[in-house]
């Protein structure tokens, strides 16, 4: 039977909220099952009709309703799957319901869940309505005030949103506390967490002289591990002050780090909820990468507090008038901690690897989307990153000045209230004086623009003519595109290496666009868009030679390493032609000779150096390529790889003792760029092939003194052959069996290898005591990563990469459909396939959604992908 489809949700169809709720009171008796909630409710309503009112509500056994005190009747309400009808409701009345609801059965941890013993809830977007009923959309702002009541020893701490204001001891061990909120906010902005917690405690002071107590509570014993987190904390407050002006509004502030959840953090109110992959850290158990995660998120979630919590969104439509403004915050607080070029590489490599491809395929949708079924579906790398990218092209027009003036008026007009991205559009035009009406496109197109550059040099006028010309491919729902707003940021590099003149921001507003600069010397290279100043696709017909003077000469460090990965791409783009023409894939001898002036260029940091030396990934040479030849790709990245190893030996040996630290592991970004960069040679270095390499690898994991190093080691033995590979994988399993985080790593170093033996592997480890299919953190690990890391395994010949993501997905969309939907997205790529493989993917997509009791969120990424 076919799963039936759902009803869409259409942004045309907002119509303001029928009831505003005053006040919430909440009181919980918490027990695995039959969790008990009452809510009280001080409802009026605001459409002056006398209409049935209705509050959302799933999975809640009612025991309890009245209005005013009084009971009602049953032919007075209506309770069906999705909500409560309250039908002959007063003006303005007190509504008191009491529910049950099961934490320890709920599988889809949303609501009310238990991890690990823990009681924990995540209510973005729509997991309120799982707690209790209620008008669950978040321009219905309430103030809070929470009672919880539980066994104190199994729940030692009790904790929720705003200022805790009594605690008090109860018969038969149980003891109380209440929380109550100051600040009016959205159902999804609750939090309630209850278990046995340790604490790491620490103090701010603000700006206006205020303290406040900050804590981050973990599960017992990891609290020495919360002490990075702490401090990116500390820093991304102090910051948020230096930066922005914003000071934090209360007296604590709390975060809890669980082990199973859905994303990655949740920013509500005053109790932040984290994964407890990004709050965990120590020079044994985290690499750099984890460190600046932790770093990323923590802000990023502080950072939630006034874009998002103090003005949030008026509807989900307007998603990323929170998400991609934070992420723009979260990015400029990393790159001011951290190596700004370095920073803004690895956001835009984050870019085209996740959004770029959801820009070009059936889950295409625009910043603002029209329309959605499952609004969890969209929580995408559009709404965040592009989200992001459209606010940093508001800064790069506006410049910082004027970027901050239309944040102080976007604050003194709209704080307390629920908001639209037109509304933040229109603080940064009225602030500014500018018209940004044409800008606002970029909130309702889809779709990557593609600019096209070519260049003419008159050498009797010494004029440089540069044209631009810009077009968008027709993406479901929008086969029509119109010209963009783009600021362009352009450089020009003479002959002789050296910038000629000032860097101009040329800002597209038609199809084509001509520029001309003047005094401009013979054999001048443009370098244009600069810091990745928009978020476009840039098709230049550099020359070689062209690209090598960028590589060696840019001073824009993003251009230098972009003249580096496009030089890659389009060799390995030749290399796949000549595979497919039955020819050896032919090696450019310069192309490794200027790689191997930037890896032993000292002048440059050498994390950027780690990053300049790095190819293009698999998944991005096939997003240039129709229909994609996965092997060739494979095997021309293997082979280039190779070359480079070979070619370049002596002096990635000699980079490799040279970037070795002694002493104390240092998480700073300095002593991590030379990690970075070490590592990098390794990778190569064991890409030739030599034993020799291989066992310096193996002495690599084995001497390692932290986690970067032992996991690079890991990593690149994981596609080897022989004891070194086997061995080390089973002394990772014993050093770290026990600790929930790190043995994640193990399997997605298993999952993500090109061995032929992977998937074999893979469905093992399934049956190992480690994974469950209840985790998050164990799916993305073992499954998510084989699916959307493994290119050369998941799409094996035979479909047998596909068949097993189906039938795992089948039976995870029972468990937690938020989960699989995501991994189920990776199907949508079927068209971009051979012909072979394209029918193959699509019978396995098209047998997924034919499965019954589908969930509504996989029904609407599997009907996407196939019609899309």
């Amino acid at each position: 039977m076919k799963t039936e489809q759902p009803p869409v949700i259409r942004l045309s169809d907002y119509a303001p909220p029928r009831i505003s709720v005053e006040s919430v009171d909440l009181g919980f008796d918490l027990a695995p099952s039959g969790t008990q909630v009452a809510a009280t409710l001080r409802i009026a309503r605001t459409d002056g009709t006398t209409d049935p009112i209705f509050l959302e509500g799933e999975a809640l056994r009612l025991l309890e309703i009245e209005i005013d005190g009084k009971a009602l009747s049953e032919d007075s309400y209506k309770q069906s799957e999705t909500g409560l009808t309250l039908l002959n409701a007063p003006d303005a009345f007190t509504l008191r319901t009491v529910v049950s609801i099961d934490p320890a059965d709920n599988t889809r941890l949303e609501g009310l869940y238990q991890s690990n013993g823990i009681y924990c809830t995540q209510c973005e977007a729509e997991g309120f309505r799982r707690i209790t009923f209620f008008p669950d959309r978040p321009d219905v702002m309430s103030r809070f005030r929470v009672t919880i009541r539980a066994d104190r020893a199994a729940c030692p701490v009790l904790l929720s949103n705003g200022n805790l204001i009594e605690k008090t001891e109860l018969e038969d061990g149980r003891h109380s506390t209440v929380w109550e909120d100051p600040f009016p906010k959205p159902a999804y902005l609750f939090a309630l967490v209850a278990g046995r917690l340790d604490a790491l405690e620490d103090t701010f002071e603000t700006m206006s002289g205020r303290k406040v107590d900050l804590k981050i509570w973990v599960e017992p014993g990891n609290a020495p591990r919360c002490a990075y987190a702490m401090d990116a904390l500390k820093r991304s407050m102090k910051w948020d002050e230096d930066r922005f002006g914003l000071e934090y509004d209360l007296d604590i502030f709390n975060i809890v780090a669980v082990s199973d959840f859905n994303m990655g953090a949740m920013e509500n109110k005053s109790l932040n909820v984290f994964n407890a992959k990004y709050i965990l850290a120590d020079s044994h158990t985290a690499t750099d990468t984890d460190y600046a995660n932790i770093e990323a998120i923590v802000g990023h979630e502080y950072f939630h507090n006034w874009t998002g919590n103090r003005v949030t969104c008026r509807d989900w439509f307007q998603l990323s008038l929170k998400e991609g403004l934070t992420v723009f915050r979260d990015q400029e607080f990393s790159a001011d901690m951290r190596s700004r070029a370095v920073k803004r590489i690895q956001d835009v490599r984050t870019l085209r690897a996740r959004q770029f491809p959801e820009d070009a395929g059936p889950l295409a949708h625009p910043v603002r989307p029209e329309s959605y079924i499952e609004i969890n579906n969209f929580y995408t790398a559009t709404v965040y990153e592009k989200g992001a990218e459209v606010i940093r092209m508001m800064h790069a027009m506006l410049g910082e000045d004027g970027f901050q003036k239309g944040m102080k008026l976007y604050f003194d007009r709209h704080d307390g209230q629920a908001v639209t991205c037109d509304d933040f559009v229109a603080a940064m035009a009225d602030a500014n004086d500018v018209d940004l009406t044409h800008f606002k496109l970029w909130y309702s197109q889809s779709g990557t623009p593609e600019i096209a550059a070519s260049w003419t040099h008159d050498p009797k006028t010494n004029r440089l003519a540069l044209t631009l010309s810009q077009t968008t491919k027709a993406t479901p729902g929008q086969a029509e595109k119109k010209p963009l707003q783009i600021p362009i940021r352009i450089g020009l590099i003479g002959p002789d290496g050296t910038e000629i003149g000032t860097e101009s921001v040329v800002t597209m507003a038609e199809a084509m666009q001509k520029t001309v600069f003047e005094d401009v010397p013979a054999g001048t290279v443009p370098s244009i868009n600069r810091g990745f100043s928009a978020p476009i696709t840039l098709k230049a017909d550099y020359s070689p030679a062209e690209r090598v003077l960028l590589m060696g000469h840019d001073t824009d460090p993003f251009a230098r390493w972009e003249a580096g990965q496009q030089y890659a791409t389009a060799l390995l783009l030749q290399m796949v032609a000549d595979l497919r023409d039955g020819k050896d894939a032919r090696i450019d001898r310069e192309f490794i000779a200027a790689l191997g002036r930037t890896l032993t260029d000292e002048s440059l940091d050498p994390a950027f150096r780690a990053l300049a030396i790095a190819l293009p990934t698999e998944d991005y040479i096939a997003e240039q390529l129709r229909p994609v030849p996965v092997e060739e790709i494979h095997e021309a990245r293997i082979a280039l790889r190779r070359a480079i190893g070979d070619t370049l030996w002596e002096d990635l040996i000699r980079i490799h003792d040279a970037m070795a630290q002694t002493g104390a592991f240092d998480p700073s970004a300095e002593a991590a760029g030379q990690r970075a960069l070490r590592n990098a040679a390794l990778s190569y270095l064991v890409a030739t092939g030599d034993p020799e390499s291989v066992a310096l690898a193996r002495t690599r994991y084995d001497e390692a003194d932290n986690m970067t190093d032992r996991m690079a080691a890991l990593s690149v033995l994981a596609d080897t052959e022989g004891e070194a590979r086997e061995g080390a994988l089973a002394d990772f399993y014993e050093r770290f069996r026990h600790d929930e985080q790190v043995i994640d790593k193990w399997l997605s170093v298993q999952s993500m290898s090109a061995r032929p033996d992977t998937l074999d592997r893979v469905r093992a480890l399934m049956d190992h005591p480690v994974f469950s299919i209840r985790k998050p953190n164990k799916v993305r690990a073992l499954v998510g990563a084989f699916a959307m890391g493994n290119p050369i395994c998941f799409h094996a010949p035979d479909g047998s990469g596909y068949k097993f993501v189906v039938d795992f997905l089948q039976q995870l969309d029972k468990v937690n459909p938020q989960v699989a939907a995501r991994m189920l997205g990776v199907f949508g790529q079927w068209r971009r396939l051979t012909a072979e493989r394209s029918q193959t993917m699509k019978a396995e997509l098209q047998r997924f959604a034919d499965t019954e009791g589908l969930s509504r969120d996989c029904t609407e990424i599997a009907t996407k992908s196939l019609s899309g």
